[in-house]
């Protein structure tokens, strides 16, 4: 299947491991030039190299609101303007509602929610000016149901998929998709770091893979899927309880 995305110009935040490499491949490898950010920049340089002569590193810590602004002309005036915007940033540390405190919140709105804002500021004037686009939105499973130990990223991670699918209707009369993919147990380091217990629980019986879910956002981000906005796409394996996907 011919996903037209050739030629294409993506950009993919955190993009030098997990999910957002896994996300990056599949762009590349469908014919789309990526560039990719996160804030370690030697590490980005090489992941840019493994994933080939279509893909250039953009440095870039996601809370820097400046930064933000200056990877966007960098990759303009280097690429041209960007097609398909992949705002995947890191989550909020693990812990309950007693292991916070005011700072904690901030932080977690400043990497989560903010970040998304200005990420999506970035790009969606042009996308408006010439009629086409589409923003994909990283989240988590949380959205669908909320993870025990994980309470700001239960509370941030909704938070993107209102503005999301709030974007969604203001932008669709422009020609611009706005949705979310929402990750459950994927391989990464951050799921190493909060451990594999409850792999019994997934329906498939392991975790994801980065590549699986870097698939599903090449489709969505694609010509295949031009008639799919505003929605939240789960990438769980199964393990959801809700009805609604």
């Amino acid at each position: 299947m011919d996903l037209e995305i050739g030629g294409k110009v993506a950009w993919v935040l955190g993009g030098s491991s997990g999910l957002g490499r896994g996300c990056a491949e599949a762009l590349a490898r469908e014919g789309a030039t990526v560039a990719i950010s996160s804030r370690g920049e030697d590490k980005l340089k090489q992941v840019a190299s493994e994933i080939g002569d279509s893909c250039i590193p953009v440095s870039l810590d996601v809370t820097d609101a400046a930064a933000i602004d200056r990877a966007a002309t960098e990759i303009a005036s280097r690429l041209g303007p960007v097609d398909i915007l992949v705002a995947n940033a890191g989550g909020p540390p693990a812990g309950t509602f007693d292991d916070f405190d005011d700072r904690a919140l901030h932080e977690a709105f400043e990497l989560t929610a903010a970040s998304a804002w200005r990420l999506a500021a970035a790009v969606i004037p042009s996308m408006k000016e010439r009629g086409t686009g589409v923003v994909v939105f990283i989240t988590s499973s949380s959205t669908k149901e909320p993870i025990s130990g994980l309470l700001l990223s239960n509370m941030m991670r909704p938070a993107v998929v209102g503005m999301a699918k709030t974007l969604s209707k203001e932008l669709g009369q422009h020609g611009v998709r706005v949705l979310c993919v929402a990750p459950g147990r994927i391989e990464t380091p951050r799921t190493a770091a909060l451990g594999h217990a409850g792999v019994e629980a997934i329906p498939l019986g392991r975790l994801g893979q980065p590549p699986e879910l870097g698939d599903v956002v090449a489709f969505l981000a694609s010509a295949r899927a031009s008639y799919v906005t505003g929605v939240t796409v789960l990438v769980d394996g199964g393990a959801s309880s809700g009805l609604l996907s």
